[in-house]
């Protein structure tokens, strides 16, 4: 991954940072002070601390996981640098990579976006909320899947999603030549759109 797109990415780190943050901010109390209190209370496992912390505590959502992680371990993934994750997603189809590299270069240089780096995904954030998303389909593809009010075209597909899932457009990539003017447009769109 190009440097400055690698200092732009951002990981799972992320995500614990802010869970640990909002639990320090409801509590009062840091991820290590929750979890000494949860091996005090002799807690086994993440369903017991769950319920321990709701019933006991009123403590529930995403600052319950900041204590389960500090417990019981992180998931692997978690534990993995921005190059590590986007290596997994593309070490075995090398010519896919180019159209990561346009898309994520693209992002980097963009003002008021940011890049997190998932296992299998890469998504794209303004700092409202995510508006697309960059995943490996398979081995000839790459999706770019978008939050965007826009009408489908030739290459702005319209696809089947849940009722409750806003990511209904996507442009298929096949080659760093369909990172051209339009899908940049297309993406500062949906950056204006989700601002």
């Amino acid at each position: 991954m190009a440097g400055d797109v690698k200092n732009a990415a951002k990981t799972w780190q992320t995500m614990v940072d802010g869970n640990q943050a909002l639990l320090l901010r409801k509590t009062g109390h840091d991820v290590h002070w929750w979890a000494d209190r949860g091996r005090e209370a002799g807690l086994k496992n993440d369903a017991e601390l769950r319920d321990w912390m709701r019933d006991h505590h009123g403590i529930t959502g995403y600052a319950q996981y900041a204590v389960s992680w500090e417990m019981f371990g992180y998931p692997e993934f978690m534990l993995r640098d921005a190059d590590e994750l986007l290596d997994g997603q593309y070490a075995n189809h090398p010519q896919l990579w180019p159209i990561a590299d346009a898309v994520l270069a693209w992002a980097a240089a963009t003002d008021g976006v940011e890049i997190q780096l998932r296992k299998g995904y890469v998504s794209l954030h303004t700092r409202r909320r995510k508006f697309a998303q960059l995943t490996r389909s398979n081995n000839t593809t790459v999706d770019l899947t978008l939050r965007l009010a826009a009408p489908a075209d030739d290459r702005l597909e319209a696809i089947k999603v849940r009722a409750d899932d806003l990511f209904d457009r996507r442009i298929r990539l096949k080659t760093a030549d369909d990172v051209d003017p339009y899908v940049l447009a297309t993406l500062s769109r949906a950056v204006e759109q989700n601002s």
